[in-house]
């Protein structure tokens, strides 16, 4: 896990620029000064540190995930991949609602859980937010 904001490796800072700076890519929301890049499948599960393996998240989503990329529906038992920010598009896996992040598929609906997108202090936030029209941000498109 690198931040951003403190990381002057060329790669990083070039990678970062050319992301929306201040989103994570999980929830959609971040504060540029806390938001994390991070590998989307470890390096200790195999994952490398290319462009296509990395993705911003902000610390809660990245506290959450930690070195996981799968899990397992607690309805069907079956192991199942969490949301790929570099290769799937959020808006096919999740949908905001009332302020809650809610999963459109079985993959939004595990990750959602894993990454606990609707504690009651996330959706608070998300309320607060909603209620100055700051979220979500129009800036935001999916990653």
């Amino acid at each position: 896990m690198l931040r951003i904001l403190s990381h002057s490796s060329g790669f990083f800072y070039l990678y970062s620029r050319s992301r929306p700076s201040g989103f994570s890519s999980y929830s959609t929301w971040g504060n540029p000064k806390t938001v994390l890049l991070h590998h989307i499948i470890p390096i200790k599960h195999g994952g490398d540190t290319a462009a296509d393996n990395l993705a911003l998240s902000c610390l809660s989503c990245n506290r959450h995930k930690g070195s996981d990329f799968v899990t397992i529906d607690q309805v069907t038992k079956e192991i199942v991949p969490l949301f790929n920010p570099r290769l799937q598009v959020w808006d096919e896996h999740f949908c905001i609602e009332n302020a809650r992040i809610e999963g459109k598929t079985q993959i939004g609906q595990v990750t959602s859980r894993l990454l606990q997108f609707n504690i009651p202090n996330r959706v608070l936030e998300r309320q607060v937010l909603i209620s100055q029209s700051q979220y979500p941000d129009p800036k935001f498109s999916s990653m």
